[in-house]
């Protein structure tokens, strides 16, 4: 087991969680009521719903990184380029947008999410053994 992945999987879980409660309420909510067209809020849903979605499958593959090393690299790579292109998306809008990342912080946890989980993969790539106990070698 790799404790370092298995750390970004438990915050990935945690991301899901707050998007759900906390996002939907403050977020989905707030543009289904907008009285935009019926197609507009089926398509918000949809974005909405995918997203959740998505977090939740990159929440799986970092836990199944985390006891499988043989698919480890693959999983890591697939869920940080994921991540990092979020954190992107976030400082990008949130700088041209909004002028401030304060509004949109979002990319914080991101960043945070990809770091642990490459840490993870280099932690293991420079050793033969544990040097800590985060770099279980299993």
């Amino acid at each position: 087991m790799n404790l370092w992945i298995l750390a970004s999987s438990l915050l990935s879980f945690v991301v899901v969680l707050v998007h759900v409660f906390a996002g939907g309420p403050d977020v989905h909510d707030p543009l289904l009521a907008a009285n935009a067209s019926a197609i507009l809020n089926t398509y918000v849903s949809v974005l909405w719903h995918a997203t959740t979605a998505v977090l939740l499958l990159d929440a799986v593959a970092l836990l199944v990184a985390a006891f499988h090393r043989g698919s480890r690299g693959a999983l890591v790579g697939i869920v940080t380029g994921q991540y990092l292109a979020y954190a992107a998306l976030f400082v990008g809008y949130g700088l041209d947008r909004l002028g401030s990342l304060v509004v949109t912080p979002q990319w914080i946890a991101f960043v945070a999410m990809s770091a642990t989980a490459l840490i993870g993969l280099r932690s293991r790539a420079r050793t033969t053994g544990p040097s800590s106990p985060l770099d279980d070698p299993s």
